[in-house]
């Protein structure tokens, strides 16, 4: 056993007494792209059940947030593993293990039974949807994260200019260039910060969406805040990582529509406008983790990424000049 995972051994054997002196596999979780590190550990002679340790570090600030959000969705009745214990003081927290099947590896399953899958996640999802901001309390947003104003979608928006224009594909728009772009993301984000928010969890996409015991359940929650669920839902909807089609997104977003009571006409408009900031968001997460992390893996994701975000912006009108910049680094598109 390598010595980090003998040192993470006997620091859980510290916290749980009875599993000392117990034969205990401990393997590395790698997926994803956050300075969080997962561990399984594994008792095979023992009836003790498998546990993930999180560690974690206090690089980002939605990190420590992460034990607080999963007692507030589990309020709500959202399945969010069950956490055993904290160590607060080293940053560990040992977790419910919900096993290692998630969304993301049914991408090739069949339509009746992918649709299934996305219903179930969408049902829990819409448990946070149902938490409006007037319904909170001030004590309950200081456990938040900060909420989706014009500044962070603003974030957001810079963090696709500098990470995927200019990082990605290399571009270097004139102030003149980038003139009606700036344009279409000014009226974009405060079109965007003028709606009623909700809780959302922010990162709602397939790898964060377990399969348990016939259930969908949500991990990576820390970043959970007041949003539009309409964000959420374009995060999983136009997940780079998953193949739908735009049928079966229409057949998901009307079935969420249904299941919330929501109409589906102006859902759909938001859905629209929140998927072109999602995809900006991913896009410029590609660019950042590929370059700057050594994370190259992520680039694979980029051309489907940029075709579904040109694909809505040349559905909706406000959104043109933002496809026709995107284009200029694409030149088959």
């Amino acid at each position: 056993m390598p010595p980090e995972h003998q040192a993470l051994l006997i620091l859980t054997c510290q916290h749980f007494p009875e599993l000392e002196n117990l034969e205990c596999r401990v393997s590395a979780i790698t997926k994803g792209g956050s300075d969080r590190h997962y561990y399984r550990m594994e008792w095979p002679a023992s009836p003790q059940r498998p546990m993930i340790l999180m560690v974690y570090t206090l690089a980002r600030r939605d990190n420590p947030k992460f034990v607080p959000a999963t007692h507030r969705l589990a309020a709500l009745g959202v399945r969010v593993p069950e956490i055993y214990c904290f160590d607060e003081d080293r940053l560990c927290v040992w977790l419910q293990d919900l096993g290692g099947d998630d969304l993301h590896a049914h991408r090739e399953a069949p339509w009746e039974e992918l649709r299934s899958l996305y219903e179930k996640a969408l049902i829990e999802v819409a448990k946070l949807h149902a938490v409006s901001e007037r319904s909170l309390k001030t004590a309950d947003l200081t456990e938040l994260e900060p909420a989706f104003d014009e500044a962070l979608y603003e974030w957001e928006q810079n963090y696709f200019l500098d990470h995927h224009l200019r990082g990605t594909l290399g571009l270097d728009p004139t102030a003149a260039e980038l003139a009606p772009l700036e344009r279409v993301f000014r009226d974009l984000r405060r079109q965007l910060a003028a709606l009623p928010r909700a809780l959302v969890h922010r990162d709602f996409q397939s790898q964060n969406i377990m399969l348990h015991q016939g259930a969908a359940w949500l991990v990576d929650y820390q970043g959970v805040r007041l949003g539009l669920p309409e964000y959420d839902l374009a995060s999983l909807l136009f997940d780079p990582y998953m193949p739908l089609t735009r049928s079966q997104r229409e057949e998901l977003l009307l079935f969420y529509a249904r299941h919330t009571g929501r109409d589906f006409v102006p859902l759909r408009q938001t859905f629209l406008l929140c998927a072109a900031q999602r995809l900006m968001q991913a896009l410029g997460a590609y660019g950042n983790l590929s370059r700057n992390q050594g994370k190259r893996h992520f680039l694979q994701y980029t051309p489907t990424a940029s075709e579904r975000l040109r694909s809505i912006c040349e559905e909706v009108p406000l959104l043109h000049p933002l496809a026709e910049v995107e284009s200029l680094g694409n030149p088959d598109a």
